[in-house]
């Protein structure tokens, strides 16, 4: 594979059952810390389905609006999801973009149960992988522009979030996106509208389409958030359009002083004084490698994952829109990096505590996900 190639549909299903074949009991058995996963990209095929038939919504695909008729031909759509985030698809005619599969499954939530069935069928899915602790992002904005009360949207993901502690042994905390290609005025409006639920979110970031959209714009936003307690965080999509600049912005200014965390900011390794302004200030990054080869060459993602790791910036690997990106889940995500990155077994253990550290978890619970990978190192050491 050439410097500039990109890998196939083909070549990362062949890398997907290749790891899975591989039965690696550490990757597969360790106890994992998700902190980067939209919970409306985990809106697998047969949830699609069962959410149009139980609320009477046809199903089309492309702009040419192709009816979907069977569970088939769903799950066939989403192996043929095209073109980049942001970007209109070449042959869009009869396939979805990423943005319209995952802003069109937004249509099919309707009542308390749909978020609640969406938000549970992400932590069993993830209880299957020994997810122990996750902080899923969720878009308010793309619910409630629909007429959707964002009372409804948060009541479900409750009940779904306490189900999974009690059912699962699964902790979670939720983190508010605002969507960037949105006014800061609408942002505003929809946070002060979810302070009620203060209570079940821990964070605040910035998500959707980036391009000519820097964080800077939402100043205000973040500086009040930080004011109510709330801890910060933004994407920084990995070869964007002034993304260096991005970057800058929210390690340094966001919310006043820079955020907590930076979701993606891959092209952080690309600077220096990027990483050490990272470093310094003990920021954490969520990398999604499975959602980078889709667009980009091997050798432009995994030597800057080991660059940012080596360098001892605090990188936690997780999944990002999974359903809509060929079902590839944090276990996924780590069985790549442990090949690509020749990532040792000591090294995904530090992934974990990397993610352990820079979680936005209370002291306690940290202690006690920290104590369970020590315990797994320790008995996998003495097999």
């Amino acid at each position: 594979m050439s410097a500039e190639a990109v890998s196939t549909r083909e070549q990362r299903q062949e890398w997907k059952e290749r790891h899975i074949r591989s039965n690696d009991k550490f990757v597969t058995d360790i106890p994992k810390i998700e902190l980067h996963v939209h919970i409306e990209g985990t809106m697998t095929p047969e949830l699609r389905w069962k959410l149009a038939q139980r609320n009477k919504i046809p199903l089309t695909v492309g702009s040419e609006r192709v009816p979907l008729s069977t569970l088939a031909e769903i799950r066939e759509a989403y192996q043929n999801i095209r073109g980049r985030i942001g970007a209109t698809s070449a042959d869009g005619k009869r396939n979805m973009t990423f943005f319209e599969a995952y802003y069109g499954g937004f249509d099919l939530l309707q009542t308390e149960e749909d978020y609640f069935d969406l938000a549970m069928g992400y932590f069993e899915r993830v209880a299957e992988m020994n997810v122990r602790y996750c902080e899923p992002f969720f878009d308010p904005q793309g619910h409630t522009r629909r007429g959707i009360p964002i009372g409804m949207v948060l009541e479900g993901f409750k009940r779904a979030q306490i189900a999974a502690e009690h059912r699962l042994n699964v902790r979670s905390q939720w983190i508010m996106c605002m969507l960037r290609d949105m006014s800061p005025e609408s942002a505003m409006d929809q946070y002060e509208a979810a302070l009620p639920y203060k209570d079940m979110i821990v964070g605040l970031g910035l998500d959707s389409d980036e391009y000519e959209r820097p964080p800077s714009l939402f100043d205000d936003l973040f500086k009040r958030a930080r004011e109510d307690g709330f801890r910060l965080t933004s994407h920084c999509d990995f070869n964007q359009k002034d993304t260096h600049d991005h970057i800058r912005q929210v390690a340094e200014r966001l919310g006043g002083t820079g955020a907590e965390r930076i979701d993606h900011g891959m092209n952080v390794a690309d600077q220096e004084d990027l990483m050490e302004v990272v470093k310094s200030k003990d920021m954490g990054m969520t990398i999604c490698p499975c959602a980078y080869i889709r667009h980009a060459s091997e050798e432009a993602v995994f030597p800057r994952i080991r660059k940012l790791f080596d360098t001892g910036i605090k990188i936690a690997i997780a999944s990002d829109d999974p359903a809509y990106m060929e079902d590839n889940w944090v276990l996924h995500n780590l069985h790549m990096v442990r090949e690509k990155c020749s990532f040792k077994n000591k090294d995904m253990v530090q992934l974990q505590r990397n993610a352990v550290s820079i979680c936005w978890a209370g002291d306690e619970l940290k202690k006690e996900l920290l104590d369970d990978l020590n315990e797994f190192e320790m008995s996998f050491s003495s097999q």
